[in-house]
């Protein structure tokens, strides 16, 4: 393994580690569906028109709550759940690794909508998905007038990130790795 993998592997499974327990330990099921469901409740509230939006998604993938961290090196990691018409239909974990300039903590919720049947199926029969790699995701741009680019909203992958205080800007999906689990 190579010095620069293996500092950020260490460094990864060190910040991990230093999570508070609480939010590093696996979510039951049946609280990984409720976070879920009050973070979808809390993208309507903020951005009503993704509602509409993501009523149209043939699968909407929910991460209520996925941790970052970095010193120089960073991870992320986070639980969230399949939804199909409506119905959790499996539970999915999400794990990035990164270098670079960083330093802190941050908590952050993530949605992406499967706006289409084919790319929903390439997710679910993958061994594990990576953004960028084995599919695309547009990140929504909601402007300050609530209004949704039209082009975004029209790609087959489409995410949305929030943070604690609404939608965070200038944020990215690339190389999260995301892979089935079971609760």
């Amino acid at each position: 393994m190579r010095p620069i993998a293996l500092l950020a592997a260490l460094t990864a499974t060190a910040l991990l580690a230093a999570m508070p327990l609480h939010h590093a330990q696996a979510a039951s099921g049946a609280k990984l569906e409720r976070d879920s469901n009050e973070t979808l409740e809390h993208l309507y509230d903020t951005q009503p028109s993704t509602r509409e939006v993501l009523g149209r998604a043939a699968g909407v993938l929910v991460f209520p709550g996925i941790y970052k961290g970095g010193i120089g090196v960073g991870a992320e990691f986070g639980e969230g759940v399949l939804r199909e018409r409506g119905a959790v239909s499996g539970y999915y974990q999400l794990v990035t690794g990164s270098v670079g300039l960083q330093l802190g903590l941050q908590k952050r919720a993530q949605i992406i909508g499967f706006m289409d049947a084919e790319a929903l199926r390439k997710f679910k029969n993958s061994e594990g998905w990576e953004a960028g790699v084995d599919g695309s995701v547009v990140v929504a741009d909601l402007g300050a007038g609530a209004q949704a680019d039209t082009k975004s909203l029209n790609q087959p992958i489409i995410g949305f990130i929030l943070d604690e205080k609404g939608l965070m800007y200038n944020a990215t999906l690339e190389g999260s790795k995301i892979t089935r689990i079971s609760k």
